[in-house]
């Protein structure tokens, strides 16, 4: 079975019906699953691609939040450009926790970060990691036209939001390309 791929709205993205998150790739803290588990090794998360490939999967979901996610992309997936990436900015994990951050500044190292720990030169769709005040989120931060700036450059193909609430959502479809 090979899925179809479809168009992502007018962004001109082509992606499967299914995507691939890779949060267990490399985060097992403060996660919300039922019981704990073990980062896989290198060499399944191989297979994983692999398969995934094979089955007409393209999407692949990451984030800076998801500990050495985007490292471990970055080591191990090929023909980049037979996937559509898909990163996140405002929440990243350290030390255990998690915390929020929509300036400008960080915005751009984090895209900039994410570009290099994922050895491409550009990246897919950039979502806001919204940390539950979205309509903030994008009228009082920089987030945002600091995103634009960097697609503007080439370095972003496609811009949304990961929501929290239907204001969010509602004001963030009337002028992001996508939102989750």
């Amino acid at each position: 079975m090979t899925l179809a791929k479809r168009p992502l709205g007018s962004t001109g993205i082509d992606v499967s019906s299914l995507g691939l998150g890779t949060v267990k790739f490399g985060r097992n803290q403060e996660v919300k699953y039922p019981t704990g588990f073990s980062l896989p090794v290198d060499r399944a998360i191989e297979s994983l691609l692999d398969l995934a490939r094979e089955s007409g999967i393209n999407l692949l979901d990451t984030a800076p939040a998801y500990g050495s996610s985007e490292q471990r992309i970055g080591r191990l997936l090929r023909d980049r450009d037979q996937w559509v990436i898909c990163t996140k900015v405002g929440e990243e994990f350290t030390t255990g926790k998690s915390f929020f951050d929509f300036s400008a500044e960080h915005t751009r190292r984090s895209v900039e970060r994410s570009l290099r720990d994922m050895k491409t030169d550009y990246l897919d769709i950039v979502l806001i990691h919204s940390d539950g005040e979205d309509l903030k989120i994008l009228e009082q931060t920089d987030c945002l036209a600091t995103l634009l700036k960097m697609q503007e450059k080439g370095q972003i193909r496609a811009i949304g939001m990961s929501t929290k609430t239907l204001e969010g959502g509602l004001r963030a479809v009337e002028t992001l390309d996508l939102v989750m």
